[in-house]
């Protein structure tokens, strides 16, 4: 908290400000022009609802949404004092209605519908005035079909209002339900604090939730937590970091760049006629007939696809995607970094893309990625950011390339097979197009729990398989020393692949190989992708699980001339 000097209540234009974090004094306008931002601790000022409005808004571009009347003393409320008495203090201290001011406007042009709550009135708590005014806000995004953005700062329910107040929070959740049904994207910006019945309820029910520095987030205030176990919190207890490091927010963005990263987001909901671009001049060249492919040595292609210096995840999104935003966690427990993934535009498209991440040749890297080995909370990261997709009406790529998931004790006390199983379902019946891409190594269920797809590519030097050539040779031949026979029994590289029909087509690589040439392999990936898309983008729904559900069917079954193709 940074307040001004010798006066807690002083506004932030005085002379000199004192930031609480590290003492420091700042002079007004400075503070000022770092957005109420100590420049040397970093700590992140409360700001009113104005403030952050009109931090965040386009300017002139907010108007206010109609106020909805609700009942002002439900219980006939006396403490010290009566409830309509602090009601009208804190209306008259702050000039708003309510603890919350809710306005369209636009973020760098993007239109969008924005709830901002003040914690100076009655701590931002959550009664029948900030639950109309909120389900308002959503109603009105569900009409006008555009983003809802929720900013959040709170203390809990409003007690003065009684089992009132805590019937709010399923009058929002509800409200969010009906946007989630009609494919309207919701935000959640979490600033400090955000407690109780608000965090429980529209604060992280978003599909994609951003939090500022040292915002604090959680059911119960951490005095509450020590006065009923009786135990200290840990340092850094319910930040916003730790939140990240436990999965249950996607970001955690400094004030300066918020407005941005907002924009980036609700462009997600760009029109159809930013959509997509052509593949490019070559056409997008899929390779999708065997002979059209060398013979290869099926061991020199496993260690070909296994390169650390094979282009991962997120270089291929560095290379191709514009506006992308990395999202983090599984909303239960944790984030897996062996999996990554988030929104942005391919070609002018906007996509959801998910992928393996191994972290390239530096081996502390690899070794915090897990050498690209997925845990349950992996898996569940991915199966959240493919509902977002359904739901946005986002196409799916995802980029495969693990030996395979996770096999330590933690994973499989945190579901692992449960994990890939769900995955599995989900993506047999996602209604829109799926694109997976074998980039390097395809092992096991690890990369099947990413490739149910309408079209499943594999880079010119990948590998697909159902087990590691190793493993199969200590298990089958007895002897690891035979991994490169049972590699070439195993059938696991892309012109085999192509011709059993595991794989739809081949994604042509740099000459010596997609590690020697990071930009190059990206275009060539890229354009096969957009190819591959274009071809499934007219698609309806029915027709996109129809044919997905009829190519895995068709494995292993004898093959039938007079059959037609994707029936059940």
């Amino acid at each position: 908290m940074i307040e001004a000097e010798n006066s807690p209540a002083a506004p932030a234009a005085a002379p000199w400000i004192r930031c609480e974090g590290c003492v420091t004094l700042i002079y007004g306008k400075r503070f000022s022009r770092a957005l109420q931002v100590c420049p040397d601790c970093g700590s992140h000022a409360r700001l009113t609802a104005q403030q952050r409005l009109d931090q965040l808004l386009d300017p002139g571009s907010a108007q206010p949404l109609d106020h909805v009347e609700c009942v002002s003393d439900p219980l006939g409320f006396v403490d010290t004092r009566p409830y309509p008495e602090r009601l009208s203090d804190a209306q008259a201290a702050t000039g708003l209605r309510e603890a919350v001011l809710c306005v369209q406007g636009t973020i760098e042009g993007r239109p969008v519908v924005a709830a901002a709550m003040d914690f100076r009135f009655l701590g931002g708590s959550l009664g029948c005035g900030v639950g109309a005014l909120i389900t308002e806000a959503a109603r009105t995004s569900l009409r006008r079909r555009i983003p809802l953005l929720l900013i959040t700062a709170s203390g809990g329910a409003r007690m003065q209002e009684g089992v009132l107040s805590l019937m709010q929070m399923a009058k929002t959740s509800q409200a969010l339900a009906e946007l989630d049904e009609a494919g309207i994207l919701v935000l959640s910006l979490i600033t400090d604090p955000t407690y109780g019945g608000v965090a429980a309820s529209y604060a992280t029910l978003a599909d994609v939730i951003i939090a500022e520095p040292g915002a604090r987030l959680g059911f119960a205030g951490p005095r509450v937590i020590e006065q009923t176990i009786g135990e200290s919190l840990p340092p850094g207890f319910q930040t916003a970091e730790f939140l990240l490091d436990h999965g249950l927010v996607d970001d955690v963005v400094p004030r300066a760049a918020l407005r941005a990263t907002l924009a980036q987001l609700l462009g997600l909901h760009a029109p159809a006629a930013e959509g997509a671009a052509p593949a490019g001049q070559d056409g997008g060249r899929i390779l999708r007939r065997a002979e059209e492919l060398p013979q290869t040595d099926a061991w020199t292609a496993v260690r070909l696809a296994r390169h650390p210096e094979r282009p991962t995840t997120l270089d291929y999104a560095t290379h191709l995607l514009d506006g992308f935003h990395q999202l983090h966690g599984d909303r239960i427990a944790e984030d897996c970094a062996a999996v990554v993934g988030g929104p942005g535009r391919l070609n002018g498209r906007p996509i959801m893309l998910i992928g393996h991440q191994k972290g390239g040749s530096d081996l502390l890297e690899r070794q915090r990625r897990k050498f690209g080995m997925p845990s349950p909370s992996g898996y569940r990261k991915a199966a959240r950011l493919m509902r977002m997709a359904a739901k946005l009406g986002l196409p799916v790529v995802t980029l495969i390339d693990t030996p395979g998931a996770n096999p330590g004790p933690d994973a499989e006390r945190g579901g692992q097979a449960v994990a890939i199983a769900e995955n599995l379902r989900l993506m047999s019946r996602l209604p829109v197009p799926i694109v997976a891409v074998v980039t390097g190594e395809g092992g096991s269920g690890g990369a099947l729990a990413l490739a149910v797809a309408d079209r499943v590519l594999i880079c010119a030097n990948g590998i697909y398989s159902v087990i590691s050539p190793e493993g199969c040779a200590a298990i089958l031949w007895k002897d690891a020393q035979a991994a490169p026979t049972a590699a070439a029994a195993l059938r696991v590289d892309a012109r085999d692949l192509l011709r059993l029909g595991i794989v739809d087509g081949v994604v042509p690589e740099p000459p010596e190989g997609a590690h020697t040439d990071h930009s190059q392999a990206a275009a060539l990936l890229g354009a096969a992708v957009t190819a591959a898309l274009q071809e499934l983008e007219s698609w309806e729904p029915q027709r996109l699980l129809r044919e997905r559900g009829g190519r895995f069917h068709r494995f292993g079954l004898d093959p039938d001339p007079s059959a037609e193709g994707g029936a059940l």
